[in-house]
């Protein structure tokens, strides 16, 4: 079976995104992610790392450089946004732009 490449994000995977123009480890994106979102959206461990595989699978992010946690024994990975990642970010942003503005014609009518 053929793999299912990504059309559109939901909502926690757009903030993933977001938090992903600059290299984090897991723990920070899910911090980022209710930073960026106003604790509006909260994302846990499993979730993320699923989210993360697809995104790296398609070719939406790649690992960064890893770096020591302050346990000298454990290391964090760290991922970043690709190229292929902005670009499809971009797209759904303008996406997501074009979504408030058809709902905008219709709410407006409604007051």
């Amino acid at each position: 079976m053929p793999r299912e490449t990504l059309q559109s994000l939901t909502e926690p995977m757009y903030y993933v995104m977001l938090a992903l123009v600059k290299p984090m480890c897991g723990i920070e994106i899910m911090e980022k992610v209710g930073e960026l979102s106003g604790q509006r959206v909260v994302i846990g461990p499993g979730t993320l790392y699923t989210m993360l595989a697809k995104f790296e699978e398609n070719g939406l992010i790649t690992p960064a450089d890893t770096t020591q946690s302050a346990a000298p024994w454990a290391k964090r990975k760290n991922y970043i946004i690709t190229h292929k990642g902005k670009e499809f970010l971009t797209r759904e942003y303008e996406r997501l732009k074009r979504q408030i503005s058809d709902g905008e014609k219709i709410m407006e009518g409604l007051k």
